[in-house]
């Protein structure tokens, strides 16, 4: 019996490359804020994963196993969802120290109970916390680190091969390491503002004192909300120096997860 053969195994071959490859990739994309930001579509998420699997595809030779659909297949697949959602969740724990740093400022001016809906995440967060986040957003994409990013997720196909990227206990641990760089990027960012408000607090508490006759929420409030927006104003070139330390770190994370 003949078989027509029209040439279509290569492209087939191909196609099913391209979706191996922007596993890794759309995983990241997912895990990492700004790209997975609830705001941004499902399908401009896949098109931007395809598009970046195109080029890998054509930069770098993967090899990608034989068989998909076995135990070996979706072993290596797994990997290669593990280390997308680990590059992408270096970049959430640096974008982290910004809410941390808003609670605690929240708190020292009584604005903790002002929330919102943050877009990025999908989860309330305070009012504070947009201001950080945005301003960090900001600076993020005007130093260029996403793209910086981007070129790191690709590089990663070169240092960690796929079907053979499990992340061993040393990436690990580092990973882990990067949440203690977190909270001390929040404390850093806090500091000068939460000085300001304990130096307010100290001197309600001190009038209360001297003049009971005083309503300590009366005065306490106002004055802690106005010094806290002052201090935030004068304090906002240093934050952004902050934040342009805190996107640099946080790609020099992801540098050094996959070894550069």
């Amino acid at each position: 019996m003949m078989q027509l053969d029209f040439g279509f195994g290569a492209v087939e071959g191909e196609l099913w490359r391209l979706v191996f490859v922007m596993t890794r990739i759309g995983a990241a994309l997912l895990a990492a804020p700004f790209f997975g930001a609830g705001a941004v579509p499902m399908q401009l998420r896949v098109a931007m994963s395809a598009a970046i699997s195109v080029l890998v595809c054509g930069w770098i030779p993967v090899q990608m196993p034989p068989a998909l659909f076995t135990l070996a297949g979706v072993m290596a697949i797994g990997g290669e969802v593990v280390v997308g959602l680990a590059l992408g969740f270096v970049l959430q724990l640096s974008f982290a120290a910004p809410i941390i740093a808003a609670e605690q400022i929240g708190g020292a001016m009584g604005m903790s109970m002002a929330s919102t809906a943050d877009p990025i995440s999908g989860a309330h967060s305070p009012a504070l916390g947009q201001y950080f986040t945005v301003l960090l957003t900001v600076v993020y994409l005007g130093l260029g680190a996403h793209l910086t990013w981007l070129r790191l997720v690709v590089d990663s196909y070169t240092a960690l091969p796929p079907g053979k990227a499990w992340l061993t206990p040393d990436q690990i641990e580092l990973i882990l390491g990067f949440a203690s760089q977190m909270f001390v990027a929040a404390i850093a960012i806090a500091l000068p503002v939460t000085l300001v408000l304990l130096l307010v607090q100290f001197a309600s508490g001190v009038l209360s004192r001297s003049a009971p006759a005083l309503n300590l929420f009366a005065l306490g409030l106002p004055a802690g909300v106005l010094a806290g927006i002052a201090a935030l104003i004068v304090a906002a070139p240093l934050a952004a120096e902050q934040m342009a330390d805190l996107s640099a770190e946080a790609v020099g994370n992801v540098a050094q997860v996959i070894g550069e």
